[in-house]
């Protein structure tokens, strides 16, 4: 790619960041192409956990991104790692490490999640939540018991008068799988991490997940046991507190954990991440909030489905030009979870989000050459003096 257009590429990337936090958690429908073509049969309801007796159906409407995107194609052709799942001849260890393989790739992505019911007085259900993205699943690392997967976004909008935008590129969020990981790092509440450690019994034969902001943040971590009978194979965590992802933080302020159990299961042609959530109030100590602590369940799913003819390369050469900056950020992070049993992380700080100063550094390291690792780590801990602090 010619560098005026990479520059042009990453200039989008910076301000596209913006579009896609709005676009994917304001009020509206968002959708791919192909969900505007079913017009026709919109009226058809497609949740079957709808409720059929609310009082008030007009504000049960979805709620979510406002865009429509290109249209997709799907990819059938099943992936070579699916492929290997099928194997009878593999151990069960080299059949867990080619299920998270599996997860790397090209994607339409469909985000759907609803209230299912309430455990309190005068419950109203909140509206749903739907909305949908094009992201690629790169693969950073890939050593025997350690897997990297970071997300990036290459999506393509379609404006009133037809046309389709130039592309919109963000680093979205990224997974670390690490098998039989002694400690974790797992959210407390108040915008705190805490350092869990753990026996060698309880973590036999698990696989931890970690995920992270798109900043590199930590956000939550479990670990749970593959298992792969027939053709099926799906990983499950441990009830896990997770803080308020932006599609909750953006329009709820009456609770502050989301409790819950992640499912992945990996499928010929994509896979799905699962949520079983409670919607939790807890004190300013970190305890459940007596004498309701639980305000809701919800049911999330999000299909991860392969595609092709979908133009990626903004996606590539982004990561081309930032990796070496974002191997660092991570870097720093691992440095700063090992020298600390707890951290508070705030996402605000001097009217700024976290995200801003790492996607701005990010935008003009891009080609500027290379870089000392230890100067660049020393500026990272810099950006991340007035977000973070150690946790009493």
């Amino acid at each position: 790619m010619p560098d005026a257009v990479l520059r042009s590429s990453f200039c989008r990337t910076l301000f596209g960041a913006f579009i896609t936090l709005i676009s994917l958690n304001s009020y509206g429908n968002g959708e791919p192409a192909e969900a505007a073509k079913a017009g026709k049969c919109a009226a058809i309801p497609q949740y079957v956990f709808g409720w059929q007796f609310v009082d008030e159906p007009c504000n049960f409407k979805p709620r979510g991104g406002t865009s429509t995107g290109n249209s997709t194609t799907k990819d059938l052709t099943p992936s070579p790692h699916w492929l290997k799942l099928q194997t009878e001849d593999m151990d069960k260890f080299e059949r867990d490490r080619q299920a998270i393989l599996a997860m790397s790739g090209y994607f339409r992505v469909g985000f759907d999640f609803i209230e299912t019911m309430g455990f309190t007085k005068n419950y109203t259900p909140a509206a749903p939540y739907r909305s949908w993205g094009t992201e690629m699943v790169i693969v950073v690392d890939n050593e025997p018991e350690f897997i990297s997967l970071q997300h990036i976004m290459v999506m393509y909008f379609v404006g009133e008068d037809g046309k389709i935008s130039e592309p919109m590129v963000m680093k979205h969020w990224r997974q670390d799988w690490e098998y039989e990981k002694p400690s974790e790092f797992v959210y407390t509440g108040n915008s705190v991490w805490r350092k869990h450690e753990f026996t060698g019994q309880d973590i036999e034969g698990t696989w931890s997940q970690s995920v992270y902001q798109v900043d590199d943040s930590p956000r939550y971590e479990s670990h749970g046991k593959w298992q792969h009978k027939g053709n099926r194979s799906e990983w499950i965590s441990e009830l896990t507190w997770r803080p308020l992802p932006r599609r909750e933080s953006s329009v709820r302020q009456d609770y502050q954990i989301l409790e819950g159990i992640n499912k992945h299961i990996i499928l010929p042609d994509g896979w799905v991440q699962e949520e079983e959530n409670y919607k939790l109030v807890i004190n300013n100590t970190g305890k459940p909030a007596s004498p309701a602590p639980y305000l809701a369940k919800e049911l999330g799913i999000a299909r991860y489905e392969r595609i092709k003819d979908h133009d990626f390369t903004p996606g590539e050469a982004y990561w081309e030009a930032t990796s070496s900056f974002w191997r660092n950020v991570r870097e720093v992070w691992s440095s700063l979870i090992a020298e600390n049993t707890s951290i508070e992380i705030n996402k605000q700080a001097d009217g700024k989000f976290m995200f801003m100063p790492f996607f701005d550094y990010a935008q003009n390291v891009s080609g500027s050459g290379p870089v000392d690792p230890s100067t660049e780590q020393q500026k990272i801990r810099n950006m991340l003096a007035p977000f973070t602090e150690p946790a009493r």
